[in-house]
């Protein structure tokens, strides 16, 4: 059914009449006429009751202008909701990562763009590794993802957001008279608390082991868990820089010699991106230009 002609009954009535609802809707006399007909037509029923001089609903009128009144309210409600995502004052956007970047850059970018707009929700999925990332990414359970940019996104779109420090966070009774910074050769001696399950971690492994074996005494896949080791004096973890400050108080911290970054950034597919995907990328990319 024609949504116009669920209008053009609902005019009829409210207007008593054929003539002056035409004029309401700058139609003529005769196409609504013709358009009530035909909506007489399709549902294969009289609405009006056209005997006398004013046109009165019949029981099937009356009981059709219910549905139709929802329909436009429906309708309407529709539209409106519509708006406010198009304006960006309601809505959601699902934001795909995993432990790595759990803290730092998702929690700062998530933070400024809920200050900017506070009617959209936000949905961050958790993940493992990059390769979860684009899963989530390709099934659709989520619009943009947060992930290291040092592995391949083939068929991605890439934005590069910062360049993360990592640094070794460790116990004071095992930190002795490490200097800082810490030469990457001396992490062998150390033990580690890794995530061997996260692609991430085991490229990060290679990188600090410059041919020798680490000492991996804790294989963690849970942050929190990690930290809280950490923290006991279990072993030392290496982490973004912003994270073992923020999450490891009683861990001292070391630079590394030489030094140990990855780049972070957005991935999401090809394509126009929703009104709050384009939003929470522009916020993102204006973080990282120093905007």
């Amino acid at each position: 059914m024609d949504l116009h002609l669920v209008t053009y009954f609902v005019a009829v009535v409210d207007h008593g009449g054929i003539t002056k609802a035409a004029q309401s809707l700058y139609i003529s006399q005769p196409s609504l006429s013709q358009a009530i007909r035909t909506l007489e037509r399709r549902l294969g029923t009289t609405l009006f009751d056209r005997t006398g001089r004013r046109l009165s609903l019949t029981d099937e009128g009356r009981s059709f202008e219910v549905a139709a009144r929802r329909i436009l309210a429906d309708v309407d409600r529709a539209k409106n909701k519509v708006a406010a995502v198009r304006e960006l004052a309601a809505g959601r956007i699902e934001i795909v990562t995993f432990s790595a970047f759990s803290i730092h850059p998702v929690i700062e970018m998530v933070q400024r763009f809920r200050s900017r707009y506070p009617g959209i929700l936000v949905r961050v999925v958790a993940t493992d590794g990059p390769a979860g990332v684009h899963t989530a990414l390709r099934r659709g359970e989520a619009e943009i993802g947060v992930t290291d940019l040092s592995v391949e996104h083939a068929g991605m779109i890439t934005i590069p957001i910062v360049e993360q420090e990592l640094v070794l966070a460790i116990p004071p009774k095992l930190a002795g008279n490490l200097p800082d910074p810490v030469a990457r050769s001396a992490v062998s001696t150390i033990p580690l608390i890794v995530d061997l399950t996260n692609r991430s971690d085991v490229a990060l492994s290679g990188d600090l082991s410059d041919g020798n074996d680490l000492d991996i005494a804790v294989d963690c896949a849970h942050p929190s868990a990690t930290w809280e080791l950490v923290m006991r004096g279990t072993g030392a973890t290496i982490v973004p820089r912003q994270v073992a400050e923020a999450q490891m108080p009683t861990a001292e911290v070391r630079s590394l010699d030489p030094p140990l970054s990855r780049p972070v950034g957005l991935v999401l597919r090809a394509g126009e991106p929703s009104p709050a995907a384009a939003a929470f990328l522009a916020v993102a990319t204006n973080r990282a230009t120093g905007a």
